[in-house]
Order: C-alpha cells, then structure tokens, then sequence
C-alpha cells in the first residue's frame, strides 16, 4: 500500500464530507501528517479503515435550546455534542459557551480529544459539545435557564459510562452546577460521574480547576528539563486571564518563573515587577471584568488594547486562550525576542505556520494535545474518585497529575525516536502515541 496517497485520500474525502469546517480540517490535517511511519510499521490499520473511521464521528448530535431571559423575551440557541470516539472509554470532553461554536469547530476540539485523552492512559474516548450562548453579560437566573434547557435535550445522551461532560471556556463550575442539577432532576440519580468540574463539596475533585494551567507548565518544566534548563528565574508570557491562563500563572510562579503579561478579547496587560496573581483573580474570577481593570489598580502593570502579548520579550510562552490565536507573525515575533519553549495550554492555539517557525528555529514545542492534557487527566480522577465514593487530598491529586504530565512527556519523546524522528519532536511523538493506542483498541473491537 502506497502510505502517503492512502492519507492523501482520507484527509480529501473528511474535507469533501465536512465543507466549510475549517478548524476541523486544520486539526485532521495536522495528526494525519505525522502518522505515516506508524501506518508503515502497521499496515493492518490501513487495511481495517481504522483513519476513515477515526475521522468520522461515531455520532454528531446538533438541537435546539430554547430559554426565557429576564424581559420575558424567548431565545433560541443551537446546542452540540459530538461523541467521536469510544474505543478506550466513554466519550470524555468540554462543553463550550461561546457565541463562536459551531459545528465545525466542536467537531475540531472533538478529534483533539480523542488523542489527547488516549495520552493520559486513563480509559477514556474522545467527545466535546457545546452552545453558540454568549454568557458574558447574563445573570445567574438567565444562565441557570439557559442550562436547564440545554440538559433538558442532553441528558438522554449522557451517562457516566457513556459520556462524561465537563467545563470548557464560559463553562465553569456554576454552570456545571446547573447542568448537573437539571440532569439530577429528569433522571431520578445521583450520578456523580456524570459532569466533572465539580466543585469539591458535592463530587468535584481537588485540582481539577487549577489542572490545565498546571499541566502546561508541568509539560513546559519537563521540555526544559531536557535542555538542563527549569523555570527559576525565566521571564514568562502567557495568553488569556480564563481559568487555564490564571492557574498556569501560579504555578509559573511557584515554580521560581515570572510571568510578566496575560490578556483578554479586548487587550493584553504588562506587569514588570510580575503578574499580581491575587488582584487578577480578584478581576477575573471575582468582579468578571475586562483585564483593563487590572492596570487600573496597579501601578507597575499597563495596558494596550493594540499589538499582542506574544510581542513581548520572553523565554517561555504559553498560549491559554483560543484556537489559531498564535499566527506566524506572532512566532517570529517571539523566536526573536529569544523565546526556548512554548506549550499550548488551550485547544490548538498556534497555527500551522506558527508551529513551522518554532520547529525550524529550534524552539521546544509542546502541543496541545500532550500539554493540555492536564485537565481531561484530572477529570478522569475525579470519575475514579466518584465511582468510589472518595475524595483525595489536593497534594494527593496534584501528585498524581504531575506523575500524568511526566508521563506522557516521556511517551512522546519515545515514540518520535521510536518512528525516526528527533526526540524534540512532540507533535509526531503526541499523534503517533495516541493514535496507536486508539488504532489497537479500535482493531480489537472489530468494524463498529
């Protein structure tokens, strides 16, 4: 079998299947690139359909939300689910609220899943759903309706040994809290394994809000180690203030490493003495308001509403916004500015072009799949703890994702040297490893 023109055909016919969904050819694009050494290694997932079957979703779930706002006015959003993959385990994903989802773009983060979660070694398939619903602006009795209905069409699709939901950007712990709550209601159960991102008093795990930032940064610590370099002393950027930028700042911080600026949709925020982990928290978590509001308050801190973070001079950066947010431009930027590592903390932030310019100069890349694996990781304890009935310490469950992170740090580097790649490699590394964990199960388990 020809290797290459048998990928060719797959990714022709997912763009001829799915037109207009852009981020979703991106992303089949960027894992189908890197796995011909394993289809050549292995031609039996060749001969099984095993990419055509990866690349197609085992269901696509696309309903009406329909919700009541506080003048009486009746509004309609769309809701998603896309269930992809559940050959290690049931489906695991984010639920999105943002006013850009689409289908195209839960499709996207759905594939990203299945590799990612497949990583952690923790038995878990790949899945994401979401709302075009723009939270921003909405009071808690608007959201908490808006849920409501949203569970009301999704419940009949959930279960925790089917699909298992969690947070995502505008989805955070209130509004898993609403969601659980409405599930709870037409089902008669407490299925604690249901929803994860819980808050600790009802089933939630310690460290499951902090574990995406921390997971970065612990990818990011263990990039450096290989260079005999760590964090102490480096000079940090990160992108975004949300929940994965906030705690990747702290644990930076912990860590002996100075972040120096974050952002939002409206601008990016300088502070030289280091970023006031506390006031941002406050600003962000706290009062919900622009990152303005933090240059406000603080003298040492400015802000621009104009050029990028990723302009600034850095020796680490860690995208932890959005999709496509780190473009080429942005890249030569920061190789310029002498940049050694960056690990995405959100769901392929860097373009293709931008992964380019960093490969070519010698920069350490840790893409999202391996470094934000963090988050899902410890989602995934949250559900061992749930079907136990336990609850484990912070340290316990922060050891245990630093113990994860290492992990696939060190499969990643494996596998690239393993199919004739450089051991820097991570992008061929976190693909192929995921894909041949997947790919075996999915063998075993015949044409389903």
């Amino acid at each position: 079998m020809n290797v290459t023109a048998h990928i060719e055909s797959v990714y022709a016919e997912v763009r001829r299947r799915n037109p207009g969904e852009a981020e979703f050819h991106q992303a089949a694009a960027e894992v189908l690139e890197s796995l011909a050494p394993a289809l050549e290694r292995h031609p039996e997932y060749a001969d099984s359909g095993i990419l055509e079957r990866l690349c197609e979703p085992e269901r696509q779930l696309m309903f009406r939300v329909p919700w009541v706002d506080d003048q009486g006015a009746v509004r309609v959003n769309r809701g998603f689910r896309v269930e992809f993959n559940s050959a290690l385990g049931p489906y695991k994903g984010g639920l999105r609220f943002h006013p850009s989802v689409n289908l195209g773009i839960v499709k996207f983060l759905g594939f990203e899943q299945i590799f990612k979660n497949a990583l952690t070694g923790m038995g878990i398939g790949g899945g994401k759903g979401g709302s075009d619903f723009d939270p921003k602006g909405r009071s808690d009795a608007e959201i908490m309706r808006f849920c409501q209905s949203f569970m009301t069409e999704l419940y009949r699709h959930l279960g925790e040994h089917t699909d298992v939901p969690a947070g995502d950007i505008g989805v955070g712990a209130r509004e898993i809290g609403y969601l659980f709550g409405q599930y709870k209601r037409i089902t008669n159960r407490y299925e604690s394994g249901v929803l994860t991102g819980k808050p600790v008093a009802w089933g939630g795990s310690h460290a499951r809000t902090e574990a995406t930032g921390y997971g970065a940064v612990f990818f990011a610590q263990e990039m450096l180690a290989t260079r005999g370099q760590s964090f102490d002393g480096r000079r940090v950027v990160v992108s975004g203030s949300g929940n994965v930028a906030v705690y990747a700042v702290e644990k930076v911080h912990a860590l002996g490493g100075r972040v120096v600026a974050c952002s939002d949709s409206t601008g990016y925020l300088v502070d030289e003495d280091g970023i006031d982990l506390e006031l941002l928290k406050e600003v962000k978590e706290v009062r919900r308001a622009r990152i303005s509001a933090y240059a406000e308050a603080r003298p040492s801190a400015r802000f621009s509403a104009r050029g990028s973070v990723f302009d600034l001079r850095c020796e680490v950066a860690l995208p932890c916004a959005t999709q496509n947010e780190l473009r080429r431009e942005d890249a030569v930027a920061l190789v310029k500015n002498g940049v050694r590592a960056v690990a995405e903390g959100a769901n392929m932030p860097c373009t293709p072009e931008a992964v380019e310019v960093f490969r070519e100069a010698g920069v350490l890349f840790g893409p999202g799949k391996a470094a934000n694996a963090g988050g899902v990781a410890t989602s995934a304890l949250e559900m061992q703890q749930n079907a136990a009935r336990d609850t484990w310490t912070f340290e316990q469950t922060e050891s245990r994702l630093a113990a994860v992170m290492r992990d696939v740090h060190t499969q990643c580097r494996a596998t690239a040297e393993a199919y004739g790649a450089d051991a820097d490699d991570y992008v061929l590394g976190a693909n192929v490893t995921g894909f041949l964990r997947v790919a075996e199960a999915m063998l075993a388990q015949g044409v389903i």
